[in-house]
């Protein structure tokens, strides 16, 4: 919403790619799970907070740069109460 058009970060960094990594490895996989989960905000302060800590989800983002998506974000907030996104985690336990 924020930086459209960005390409992602660490496109390699999924379940299905790093467990072949594992296995390729001759890691015995004992766990893997991955998982889409909702993140909301619900002011823009805290996004802006969020983008800062998380920089390499939001590669040159700032707040002047940003300004115009940040208040159709803030028109969002004042219609529905939040912002919604998801996140993306994966998790892999393996032994050789």
């Amino acid at each position: 919403m924020v930086l459209p058009g960005t390409e992602k970060p660490f496109p390699h960094l999924n379940l299905k790619e790093q467990r072949k990594v594992f296995e390729d490895a001759r890691f015995e996989i004992i766990r893997a799970e991955e998982a889409y989960r909702p993140i909301q905000f619900y002011d823009v302060g805290a996004f802006v907070w969020f983008a800062h800590i998380i920089e390499w989800e939001f590669p040159d983002f700032s707040v002047e740069k940003c300004f115009s998506q940040l208040l159709e974000m803030q028109r969002i907030i004042e219609k529905s109460g939040k912002i919604k996104g998801t996140i993306h985690r994966y998790l892999i336990i393996a032994k050789k």
